[in-house]
């Protein structure tokens, strides 16, 4: 957009065009306020571009790739079947800027002022732009984001990369070492793995040591059936094109590096000292529960404030902020956020499987139908309550789990009980019975899994 056509004054200026940020743009739009967007890259930000949905296009490319290679048992033989990573890659950057338009057409739609460049904020009511102009706001919205911590002594560059790279590789390597052991590196290893890598996941601790032991257990035995090597308990020592020497004395082939070691809020180059904005220990922008910094005037949202770091809270985040910055009275107050690992078998998770006075019941994806049909029943679905039955947390094990989280985050949202999801019809024959059959289990009248006599 022409800087030209930049009104001295807005009513809101988002610094960072990413989910959160457009988000929040649109909402204050709707609301009526005068809204400036100001985007260094790309708007969609990561998420579009470089992180969420570049991920989750390759890797179900990768899950097409393998289950035509591995159809056998279904009676179908694909001999033959090839890889063109550059076509690949051309599908993958395609669907990213299809998306980027949408957003761009969207803020046009809504009057918003895109501004390409950075932002430093010279006082609580004033920001520098790129070109050397200010911009007067009344209120502005931090949605920078966040952005891959390096690993001293494996400085980006040349074979080692960060997972916004390994996104964009146009070939598929021989071998690659991620560095690294979360849902990222899980992810990265698993879709590389299906292409074919000889795939090396360097674990201080273990696969998803954050996550519930049962469901890590099953992503982890699934990617060593794949071919990953999981080397526990080891950290990097050097490395050089074609290697990487670990702690404990391995040396293990690694023509790419992939450093997936976790995120940082991105607050670079923005003088938050001009400013009453604060920072938490760790760098986060501090925010209270209507995201408003220590500066009144400024808001922050998404990656930037705080954890979880994860886009659809940055969505919700932006939403709230719009809706504060224009004067109404509202407040980020969810009680869940949802978070998806697309590992396979997927996991998915809302709320707590922990806590004074919280039980637990396991119902397995074998004895699921539709799991039995399709060949994928390796999983289950735990949900978890308290005393008076209120649902507390479910995870999801399986296939489509992404889809079916959705669900639980609603029952948690709202109070259900164990009752409400047991005598809620479910579709059948498809994976969503199993939240279903966990509530009639939990409430002791289980129907499709025997748990032994009381």
């Amino acid at each position: 957009m022409v800087m030209g056509s930049l009104p001295e004054e807005v009513d809101l200026a988002v610094i960072g065009g990413g989910v959160g940020g457009y988000v929040a743009a649109i909402r204050a739009a709707e609301l009526g306020l005068n809204v400036a967007v100001v985007e260094k890259e790309k708007l969609g930000g990561h998420c579009l571009n470089y992180a969420c949905i570049p991920s989750k296009t390759l890797i179900h490319i990768s899950d097409l790739f393998y289950q035509m290679r591995n159809s056998e048992r279904f009676g179908i033989s694909a001999g033959g079947v090839s890889l063109d990573a550059k076509r690949m890659l051309e599908w993958r950057m395609q669907v990213s800027k299809r998306l980027e338009d949408g957003v761009a057409f969207l803020c046009k739609s809504n009057g918003i002022e895109v501004v390409k460049g950075t932002a430093t904020f010279l006082s609580s009511n004033t920001l520098q732009l790129t070109n050397g102009t200010s911009l007067d706001f009344k209120k502005a919205i931090i949605a920078t984001g966040s952005t891959p911590v390096p690993l001293s002594g494996f400085d980006f560059g040349g074979n080692i990369i960060d997972y916004k790279e390994a996104l964009m590789l146009d070939h598929i390597p021989k071998s690659m070492a991620i560095i690294g052991a979360s849902y990222v590196a899980v992810e990265i290893g698993t879709l590389f793995a299906k292409f074919g890598s000889e795939v090396h996941i360097i674990a201080r601790s273990d696969v998803l040591s954050h996550f519930d032991p049962d469901a890590a257990a099953l992503v982890k035995k699934r990617m060593m059936e794949l071919g990953v090597k999981v080397h526990t308990g080891a950290e990097p020592v050097s490395h050089s094109a074609t290697s990487v020497k670990l702690s404990t004395g391995e040396e293990i082939a690694s023509e790419i590096i992939v450093v997936a070691i976790g995120l940082s809020p991105y607050t670079e180059g923005l003088e938050l000292g001009n400013t009453k904005v604060k920072l938490d220990r760790k760098g986060f922008v501090t925010v209270d529960g209507m995201l408003t910094t220590s500066d009144p005037n400024i808001l922050a949202i998404g990656d930037v404030a705080g954890e979880p770091m994860l886009a659809h809270k940055a969505i919700r985040q932006g939403v709230v902020a719009a809706e504060v910055a224009s004067g109404m009275k509202s407040g980020y107050d969810n009680t869940v956020v949802p978070a998806v690992i697309f590992s396979d078998p997927e996991v998915a998770i809302a709320g707590t499987l922990s806590g004074e006075g919280i039980s637990v019941t396991k119902f397995p994806m074998t004895a699921v139908g539709r799991a039995i049909a399709l060949g994928e029943e390796t999983g289950f679905v735990k949900i978890a309550y308290d005393r008076d039955d209120l649902v507390k947390g479910v995870e999801i094990v399986g296939q489509d789990a992404n889809a079916m989280i959705g669900e639980a985050a609603l029952a948690i949202e709202m109070g259900a009980t164990l009752e409400d999801i047991a005598d809620t019809i479910h579709p059948h024959p498809t994976f969503s019975e199993a939240i279903q059959e966990a509530a009639e289990a939990a409430l002791g009248r289980p129907l499709h899994f025997f748990y032994g006599k009381k």
